[in-house]
């Protein structure tokens, strides 16, 4: 794999800087590759090449062929699953399950819209009787696509297949703490076909190659998905250039367990809406809002789930692995010791694997409770595998406290009350709401995104396919 080259134009080549990053185990704290820093002039060179691209054969492409090339790079990532696997688990510190799991969620986008390529249709419109009208769908043009660290190989996914398949062409920023996977995915997209200067994918730092990436004026639309404050940063550049985005800027979003849910179901996803990737999930169901008549008998066969999980090493394949990096781990036991200050008790913890190397990033699955409301667990996003159990008396008082923080990115009800179900997914204001259920193993058909500081716009979907292209209406007069 050529981790330590970019992709542009076709052509795997080093930076014009050649010194490169070092790539940190998170489930030992150790250096076992290097990708490159790429600068302001290879995103000016990506950005150019995306834009050639588009007056090529690329833009002369019909869709069916632009979806038949997505469905080879499918067929390719299922070729190759065990080796993304491995990268992917090894550069995120997952467990190997899960980045199974990503793996095959990553194909599933390429299959997804390789399928939906020639299905995005125009319409017409009835107007006076001497004009025809039509309205169709072009594609934006070059798109910039700046992805996470937490799941490289979906986000490849997630972003690129409807932006390719509406026939754009793109540049791909992936994050520099955990991007093997997509550069191995790059390779694989070489190998499917794909025209030269269709997909860019240039490694770097956020702060330098993101922000020139962000910032740079021939971009006609941007995706990103990260925190609020850098989400602000891509819109302002955005609007420096009046152009649109795409912005997925985390959560902190509600399970609730009213007193008639079913314990049986619910604590399972309950547990893995918090403990999935370590807790570093946009989406993680980092609060349980549980009625006050049940919150003892909850909390106690929470707290027995919880106590029994093991955390360690990546390979070992267990229910979580390491944070991604000292930083994380650090930023999410300023949370931790936080919450002991304010007196909020601890009242389940994981296990450590003995066998967990000394200096990976590990931070035990833990729950906390009765988290008051205004505490930072109960409205801040800790990223990491903190659960916050918070009684509620109420429909009401639980739809109040659901919606009472900054961020609006999905929820999970847990009710067998027909109508209440309804009532509280109308109330709730966020992007997506599952009931009796939480994330629906990936949904990539299901739209996504978020309301408040969660962001705007969506993926996933066919309404991926519409944000990243752009009406025209054409107008004929006839006799």
């Amino acid at each position: 794999m050529k981790s330590e080259k970019i992709y542009i134009n076709g052509t795997w080549v080093r930076p014009v800087a050649a010194q490169p990053i070092d790539v940190i185990s998170p489930s030992d704290g150790q250096v076992f590759a290097r990708i490159a820093d790429a600068g302001g002039e290879d995103i000016d060179q990506a950005v150019k090449a995306a834009r050639a691209s588009l007056s090529g054969e690329w833009g002369r492409m019909a869709p069916v062929e632009r979806g038949r090339l997505l469905y080879k790079l499918s067929e390719l990532i299922n070729r190759d699953a065990d080796d993304l696997a491995d990268l992917e688990a090894r550069d995120t510190g997952k467990p190997m399950s899960q980045a199974r799991a990503d793996i095959a969620a990553c194909a599933r986008y390429f299959e997804f819209y390789a399928g939906a390529a020639d299905k995005i249709h125009g319409e017409t419109i009835p107007y006076q009787v001497e004009y025809f009208v039509t309205v169709i769908r072009e594609p934006r043009g070059v798109t910039g696509h700046i992805i996470p660290w937490n799941y490289p190989a979906q986000m490849f996914g997630r972003t690129l297949a409807p932006a390719l398949a509406t026939g754009n062409a793109a540049v791909l920023k992936p994050a520099e703490e955990a991007c093997l996977s997509c550069l191995k995915l790059t390779e694989l997209a070489d190998e499917a076909g794909f025209p030269a200067g269709v997909l860019n994918v240039v490694t770097g730092y956020g702060a330098t190659a993101g922000a020139t990436l962000a910032e740079h004026p021939d971009l006609d639309f941007i995706s990103f998905t990260g925190s609020p404050e850098v989400g602000t940063m891509v819109q302002i550049a955005s609007a420096k250039h009046h152009r649109a985005c795409v912005l997925e800027l985390g959560g902190k979003s509600p399970q609730i367990i009213f007193s008639d849910a079913d314990f049986a179901t619910a604590l399972p996803i309950v547990v893995a809406g918090i403990v999935q990737n370590g807790g570093q999930t946009c989406s993680a169901g980092s609060r349980v809002l549980i009625q006050q008549d049940i919150f003892e008998a909850f909390t106690a066969e929470l707290r027995n789930r919880i106590n029994a999980l093991v955390v360690g090493a990546h390979e070992k394949d267990l229910n979580c692995g390491p944070l991604i990096s000292a930083k994380q781990k650090g930023r999410v036991q300023e949370f931790i010791t936080q919450a002991e200050v304010e007196g909020v008790r601890c009242m389940a913890q994981a296990q450590l694997d003995p066998a967990a190397p000394n200096d990976g990033h590990y931070v035990r699955p833990a729950l906390y409770g009765p988290v008051p409301e205004d505490s930072a667990l109960a409205q801040k996003e800790v990223f990491g595998p903190v659960l916050a159990a918070i009684p509620f008396k109420d429909e009401a008082d639980a739809i109040r406290i659901a919606n009472d923080t900054e961020f609006g990115l999905i929820a999970g009800v847990w009710t067998n009350d027909g109508a209440r179900q309804m009532r509280v997914a109308k109330a709730l204001r966020c992007g997506q709401v599952f009931i009796n259920n939480y994330g629906a193993g990936g949904g990539v058909e299901l739209p996504f995104g978020g309301v408040k500081h969660s962001g705007h716009g969506r993926e996933k979907g066919l309404a991926a396919m519409h944000e990243f292209t752009v009406t025209k209406t054409v107008v004929l007069k006839h006799d």
